[in-house]
């Protein structure tokens, strides 16, 4: 698919908002070929919101206990999501995990990040798992979402070294930083070229 410059990214946070900074940051460059349109959240009073509305980007919040269901907080999620007509949606440490309705509708247009080189150490402890399994080589992964945890599609990915002295804490940290990097050089490369999936290949409109 390929998207119509600049490409529209809604971003999807939870926390201090430190991947959607990065992309706003990117963003301010025209020859990035994208804009963050709309930021969107589970919880009130957090970083990422802030950062959002400082930048003049329009903010909405959807929280999991407005509502009688799961289904029906996806369905409110999903809708509000596509009254911003992305080209990509891209979950920036959004603590969430979307439902099928979501999925449906925006079905190989969404994106997150894995600190963890995929299909290694899946979910919440990927550099703790990493560490104690004593690797020598961890990573960050970014991968189309689809129905499973950590298991879609892989986009990017950027190798971390784990030295003798780390802890989860330290290894997590030199992750994010190569995390920040490698969602914003591949985004980017998203939106100029576009992309497609087939199967478990991602492939992008600028290669061969």
């Amino acid at each position: 698919m390929t998207p119509r410059r600049p490409a529209r990214l809604v971003v999807l946070v939870s926390g201090s908002g430190t991947n959607l900074q990065a992309l706003l940051d990117a963003c301010a460059d025209p020859s990035y070929g994208a804009r963050v349109v709309a930021v969107g959240a589970d919880r009130d009073d957090i970083e990422g919101l802030a950062r959002a509305e400082r930048a003049g980007v329009p903010t909405f919040v959807r929280k999991v206990g407005q509502f009688t269901s799961r289904d029906h907080w996806d369905r409110a999620v999903t809708d509000t999501v596509a009254g911003f007509e992305p080209d990509l949606v891209v979950l920036a440490g959004f603590m969430k995990l979307v439902g099928a309705e979501f999925l449906t509708r925006f079905g190989g247009r969404v994106v997150n990040t894995h600190p963890a080189l995929s299909p290694s150490f899946p979910g919440m402890r990927g550099p703790a798992d990493a560490l104690a399994y004593g690797v020598k080589v961890t990573g960050c992964t970014l991968f189309v979402v689809d129905a499973g945890v950590d298991t879609g599609p892989i986009v990017a990915q950027r190798a971390v070294p784990v030295e003798d002295d780390d802890t989860a804490d330290t290894l997590h940290e030199r992750i994010k930083v190569a995390e920040r990097a490698m969602l914003v050089d591949t985004v980017g490369r998203m939106a100029r070229a576009g992309w497609t999936v087939e199967g478990r290949r991602t492939r992008f409109g600028d290669e061969g």
